[in-house]
């Protein structure tokens, strides 16, 4: 049998931190008087807190100091960190964990690479992180998808050739990201939003253990 490497995002895969982001997104932004909505918010997925913040600015016109910039971004990570420590095995999304046990079961690699300085903390809260072979995230990485860096040290960590990845993402950036480094491209979610994907499913319920099995084999 052939050992892949999977490799997963978190938000919005595993589990659904897309809302918490969008509160703290947008009571930031609210209190430095610009307008934020959901549309806006999915532009943010995959994003690191340092590049999301410069699109709140550019989209409202407004710049800050140094010191203020840096002000707003721990703020809105203690709000964040806040609504996560409530987290729990509930919040993971369907079938996801069906899908994480039998890639184990099947003897692959599974791995995280997400953006995220939070994956895991939340990982620990969901009970998923002895799940992971590896995890690569937003503490590991320098640069931000859709550069593939993140991806690229996941497959590194687990000794697996590029061309021997399968990523699950439900972000432009992420598949964007997949696709730069010559990775199988899974999107989960809206296949409008993620066309560039190579394969889409809406949810892991769409995603079969024979189409994993096909995955694995070739």
């Amino acid at each position: 049998m052939n050992k892949k490497c999977f490799i997963f995002d978190l938000d919005g895969v595993i589990v659904d931190t897309a809302k918490y982001h969008f509160l703290a997104w947008k009571n930031l932004a609210n209190s430095i008087g610009v307008d934020f909505s959901h549309a806006q918010n999915e532009q943010l997925k995959g994003v690191s807190r340092k590049q999301s913040l410069k699109k709140i600015l550019d989209w409202g016109n407004t710049t800050l100091s140094d010191s203020d910039f840096q002000d707003l971004m721990r703020n809105k990570n203690a709000e964040y960190l806040n609504y996560i420590t409530t987290m729990n095995r509930s919040e993971l999304l369907p079938d996801v964990e069906r899908t994480i046990n039998f890639l184990i079961e099947m003897n692959q690699f599974v791995t995280l690479g997400s953006a995220s300085k939070n994956a895991r903390p939340i990982l620990v809260k969901t009970n998923l992180i002895e799940s992971f072979d590896a995890i690569v995230d937003g503490n590991d990485v320098t640069e931000a998808k859709p550069n593939p860096e993140v991806f690229l040290k996941a497959a590194l960590l687990t000794n697996t050739q590029p061309n021997h990845c399968i990523v699950f993402e439900d972000s432009v950036a992420g598949i964007q990201a997949a696709n730069a480094a010559e990775m199988i491209s899974i999107g989960i979610g809206n296949e409008n939003i993620l066309s560039e994907a190579m394969y889409n499913f809406t949810d892991f319920t769409e995603l079969s253990n024979s189409f994993l099995e096909e995955l694995i084999k070739h």
